[in-house]
């Protein structure tokens, strides 16, 4: 996306939501424009929270936390199946990110979103974080902990991304797509949730239309009311490993 489709595609969104999430597929911080796109939203009354793996964040993370960034996610799950010595200066790096923008009063979560296929390495990084954090007060319950003002350690189960080639869960499914958010990919194509990566339910283009336009579309109010009724109203919902999750 350049800055001039972001800057078109956030004027639409002026009044529609207070935050913007970085993050339908691919990693954020590998954009060039990031920062100055954060800037904008800013200015525009728009919280940024980004989601990333945490790789370049050495790089990268202290123009994040000068731009204004409003909350950080980092998936430290995300390359568990690294060499030993290159993962622990992974998580290293990404400690000293979380210990510096908390401080600096950014919200950040520490995610593990792996629950049983860590391949024993949480016990690791967990460990690792309290030797960091030494001096924090871990609130611990089994959805994560609370470790100190602005920095949170979270859990979460491991999920199959939907596939049209994935095997057919059956239509009882759930999602908040379309009720307390919905996606924008990087044409502008609008799409119901945060996983429909290649825009296969696509209901609009905000840069054509308005967002009220594709939100009341006859696509959208049918997908809305499935989740709301627990059914899939489209058939890669039915493929869908975090849909069929029990919330």
């Amino acid at each position: 996306m350049t800055a001039s489709e972001f800057d078109a595609v956030t004027d639409k969104l002026v009044g529609v939501t207070q935050y913007l999430y970085y993050h339908v597929m691919g990693e954020p911080l590998t954009h060039p424009l990031l920062p100055d796109f954060i800037r904008t939203a800013t200015e525009k009354g728009f919280k940024s929270v980004v989601t990333t793996n945490g790789t370049l964040l050495e790089s990268v993370g202290d123009a994040l936390i000068d731009a204004g960034v409003y909350k950080v996610n980092i998936s430290l799950h995300s390359f568990e199946g690294d060499a030993a010595e290159a993962y622990e200066k992974y998580i290293t790096s990404c400690l000293d990110f979380a210990d510096k923008a908390s401080r600096a009063g950014v919200l950040v979560i520490l995610r593990l979103w792996n629950k049983g296929h860590d391949g024993g390495r949480n016990e690791d990084i967990v460990a690792a974080m309290k030797e960091r954090f030494s001096d924090a007060e871990w609130k611990e319950d089994a959805r994560g902990a609370r470790i100190r003002h602005r920095l949170h350690l979270e859990y979460g189960e491991r999920f199959e991304w939907p596939d049209a080639s994935a095997e057919d869960g059956g239509a009882d499914v759930f999602c908040y797509g379309l009720s307390d958010h919905f996606s924008i990919l990087c044409d502008g194509t609008v799409v119901p949730c945060c996983l429909d990566r290649n825009g296969a339910l696509a209901l609009g283009n905000v840069l054509v239309d308005s967002v009220e336009k594709i939100m009341t579309s006859d696509r959208a109010e049918r997908i809305r009311r499935g989740f709301k009724n627990r059914t899939a109203a489209e058939d890669l919902c039915r493929r869908c490993g975090y849909a069929r999750m029990k919330f």
